[in-house]
């Protein structure tokens, strides 16, 4: 990786990141702003033209914005380097911002895999992580939430996010870079917008070295993180033993639960946290369900489960489990158990119970009760065996081998 004439700083940060990825082709998102020009020029000038790829996405927002992309396209190729334009569907419903950004990434990642990319740089920078730090405090965040934009997450790795404003506007000017004004940086419909306009500069007021301190902020954020999911993570998979988390500290309990929200495609902020918490540290009292944006997270007995709305089980794909199937003995049908149904098991020796008291006995998740089978005797249409619960008292003797769980064979 090579540079020409003095260090300059966008150049310097980019070079370290770069350094730290390793060789291969390094994919830039473009979208013709001054940050997102710097931070392609610096990356063609640090690793060389031949290794990077600039990535523009348009997102068909705004009047021009198709022949915008194809410009920077245009100036990256007169740069040496490659370049592609991916046009994408923004969604137009809840936030306009939050879906803009779902799919430019969406995109990103797709182009990241097809040109097989070591990574992609993304141009955020002080001036966009401060924002991001206040936006969250705006809307109530938790201690995760102040560490705001990470430097590198998965393949995304971000530079410039150090440097200030002033850094970046030298370079472009120093360099004499062809900058794109997004309209969309002055419509005041969109949160971020008024922060940066409104709400920052009333703020700089106060405390002129406001930015720094809510960069500085984020950083200490970043670094309590580091520590906590080292301790979260072992408990950060569904399904979560609640009594194993319970007696943990009240800061790994909830980012543990974030964790495992993340790895499930679950939206969640502070006090879904706050409950979720509560009802891991609760009693076994049966089956307890709350709802979170895109499905629930359900504590059956002594075990935290996630539900993703339209999420297929496996049964769901392969089909149900035939039920009318050949049973072991001529004089036994084989069905799902119902409601009213009773036996009398073999540990309680003649007595009968109704099974779905059984099953809260037994500790049964309402998932798996759905599909519960029980073997019939004909002849007076006993219960003589039950999924879950096992043999009933004075059954065949065929039937002492059962195991209380079946695979739907006998």
């Amino acid at each position: 990786m090579t540079s020409t004439g003095p260090v300059d700083p966008v150049i310097a940060a980019v070079n370290a990141r770069i350094g730290r990825v390793g060789p291969g082709l390094y994919g830039v998102a473009c979208s013709g702003g001054a940050d997102s020009m710097a931070l392609a020029d610096a990356a063609i000038r640090a690793a060389g033209a031949a290794h990077v790829v600039v990535l523009v996405v348009d997102h068909g927002l705004v009047p021009g914005a198709a022949d915008a992309a194809q410009a920077v396209a245009g100036w990256a190729r007169g740069q040496g380097a490659a370049a592609v334009v991916r046009a994408v569907r923004v969604a137009r419903r809840g936030s306009l911002e939050a879906a803009a950004r779902e799919a430019r990434y969406a995109a990103l990642d797709a182009l990241a895999d097809e040109l097989g990319l070591a990574c992609v740089l993304v141009g955020h920078t002080a001036r966009d992580q401060a924002e991001t730090v206040l936006l969250r405090l705006l809307r109530g965040t938790g201690p995760a939430g102040l560490a705001a934009i990470p430097a590198q997450r998965s393949r995304f790795v971000r530079p410039l996010l150090a440097l200030d404003r002033r850094a970046i506007d030298a370079y472009v000017a120093a360099r004499g870079l062809p900058v794109w004004d997004d309209p969309m940086n002055d419509d005041r419909r969109l949160t971020r917008i008024r922060v940066r306009c409104d709400i920052l500069p009333l703020l700089r007021r106060e405390n002129p070295q406001l930015d720094a301190a809510l960069v500085r902020l984020a950083g200490s954020a970043a670094e309590w993180l580091e520590v906590i999911d080292g301790l979260a993570r072992p408990f950060a998979r569904f399904p979560i033993d609640a009594a194993a988390l319970a007696a943990r500290p009240a800061a790994i309990r909830k980012r543990a639960l974030s964790l495992a929200l993340d790895a499930a495609g679950l939206d969640h902020d502070a006090s879904h946290l706050d409950r979720l918490d509560r009802l891991v540290a609760a009693p076994d009292r049966g089956e307890i369900a709350i709802d979170l944006p895109g499905g629930a997270v359900v504590r059956s007995y002594g075990a935290v489960s996630v539900v993703v709305a339209g999420a297929v089980s496996g049964d769901e794909r392969t089909g149900p489990t035939p039920l009318a199937m050949e049973a072991p003995h001529a004089g036994y049908e084989l069905r799902t158990w119902r409601p009213g149904d009773r036996m009398r098991p073999a540990r309680l020796k003649g007595r009968s119970r109704k099974l779905s008291d059984l099953y809260i006995d037994a500790k049964v998740p309402r998932a798996a009760r759905a599909t519960a089978r029980v073997l019939i005797r004909r002849s007076d249409a006993a219960i003589v065996w039950a999924e879950h619960v096992g043999a009933a008292f004075e059954a065949p003797s065929f039937v002492a081998s059962l195991p209380a769980r079946s695979d739907g064979k006998f």
